[in-house]
């Protein structure tokens, strides 16, 4: 880098943001972070509701999430992790179990697959058979399809598509196998069961998603001489052989290269005066999302599932998650319903009571909550449909870059997926400086 370090506007303080912001940081850059709401972490950021402090849509992680550990570590590497990490473990209340044995990966998905409950040994056969099928074509989909046709031609059972690959596509993916690729969902496999076995560890957050990375990542880069501007809206850009010049409410700003990291349906109108990025706005116009919705429930202190995430397969019910056992209010139970269905027609209270139903008829004894709140994501995710085409990190402009989780990484809308973005990006920038340097 020249004598005065380069500066770089990054637009967006989501995960994929952050990220790209701290890379640039440890590459001597100087980052400045816009993001217009008050709080940081996007699509994954704390709410705060009636005193309490609620998470926008409820996520997991799982240990193949590499670059988002690391990202979690490099800005607070003094800090234990905020994550409860267990052994793969999936239960659909009262019908299925699996767990995730001791031996190598990929053994110990099939030492837990052999031990599993709920399912047949004509089942446990078929999930075997396809795996093992998946695994010799090192998880390369020639053709992409429907994850449900081809779970159909893979002669899986009606069972295990109901217990076991559904519920995963849903929670990976948040798309209906009927929609979703295949292609995709293999990806998501690879990196989950055929590397290291902790690669499939899950890892339940014992603390709000903002404060999980963006903004200990603000610290972070506040410390490298960054800046991170919240409350601060973009109004629009536009690139020139010198920088990028941002549009802002107090008047313009001339940044060496900019990092557009906001979510995809924000782009158009943000790059409506930069012909450099029509390729990519008109991918993205092509995306279809797909909800999330977080239902908090909360009872007397005493209410404890048997397990910290439990898995239902109910009309509403998908996921439950104690917050009491991880970090937060005893009695806290987080519901997460993922892509569409009937609930998106269900008012809120409706839904909020409809959900406690179900869980009432699996546990009998369950009062009745004191207080719930009902949090509704429209766009959570694109649509992680067959042969999307989504946008690469590279645009038509020389010193503008894209990050997110809508980006071109082969893997499904995910916080890892915005990270790996966010660090993509950051190395376009970084080299295009250099190199604009020495020329």
């Amino acid at each position: 880098m020249p004598n005065a370090p380069a500066r770089v506007a990054v637009i967006g303080g989501g995960y994929a943001g952050m990220s790209a912001a701290v890379e640039l940081c440890g590459a001597g850059v100087i980052p400045t972070v816009f993001e217009a709401s008050g709080t940081l972490g996007g699509r994954a950021r704390r709410v705060e509701s009636d005193g309490y402090a609620l998470d926008n849509g409820l996520h997991i992680l799982i240990g193949a999430y590499r670059e988002t550990l690391g990202m979690i570590r490099r800005v607070a590497p003094a800090e234990p992790l905020p994550l409860l990490r267990r052994p793969l473990e999936l239960e659909i209340h009262r019908q299925f179990h699996l767990r995730a044995g001791a031996l190598p990966a990929p053994l110990n998905v099939l030492q837990g697959l052999m031990t599993a409950t709920g399912l047949t040994a004509g089942d446990k056969w078929a999930i075997a058979r396809m795996m093992m099928a998946l695994r010799l074509r090192r998880y390369h989909v020639e053709r992409d399809l429907p994850l449900a046709e081809f779970l159909v031609r893979q002669r899986q059972t009606a069972r295990a598509r109901r217990l076991l690959w559904e519920p995963l596509c849903v929670a990976a993916l948040n798309t209906l196998p009927a929609d979703a690729s295949t292609r995709t969902f293999a990806n998501v496999l690879r990196d989950t069961f055929a590397a290291p076995a902790d690669n499939c560890d899950l890892l339940l957050p014992t603390v709000d998603f903002s404060r999980l990375f963006p903004e200990p990542a603000a610290t972070h880069i506040q410390q490298h001489h960054g800046e991170v501007r919240t409350g601060q809206r973009v109004l629009g850009l536009h690139g020139t052989a010198e920088g990028v010049q941002l549009s802002l409410r107090q008047g313009p700003e001339m940044f060496d290269a900019a990092i557009i990291a906001v979510a995809p349906q924000h782009l158009a109108g943000l790059t409506q005066d930069e012909p450099g990025l029509a390729n990519a706005v008109a991918q993205v116009n092509e995306f279809t999302y797909r909800p999330i919705h977080s239902i908090y429930l909360w009872y007397p202190d005493n209410v404890r599932l048997p397990a910290p995430m439990l898995g239902f397969d109910a009309r509403y019910l998908q996921w439950v998650f104690d917050r009491g056992q991880l970090g937060g209010p005893q009695g806290l139970l987080g519901v997460v319903i993922s892509a569409n269905g009937a609930h998106e027609d269900l008012p809120h209270p409706a839904l909020a009571q409809a959900v406690h139903a179900e869980l009432a008829l699996a546990f009998p004894h369950l009062p009745a909550p004191r207080w719930h709140k009902v949090i509704a994501e429209r766009r959570a995710t694109i649509a992680a449909t067959v042969n999307l085409a989504r946008p690469r990190a590279q645009t038509g402009c020389a010193r503008i870059f894209l990050a997110g989780d809508y980006v071109e990484t082969g893997y499904p809308a995910t916080l890892e997926t915005a990270v790996r973005s966010g660090i993509a990006a950051a190395a376009l920038a970084v080299h295009k400086l250099a190199n604009a340097t020495l020329t």
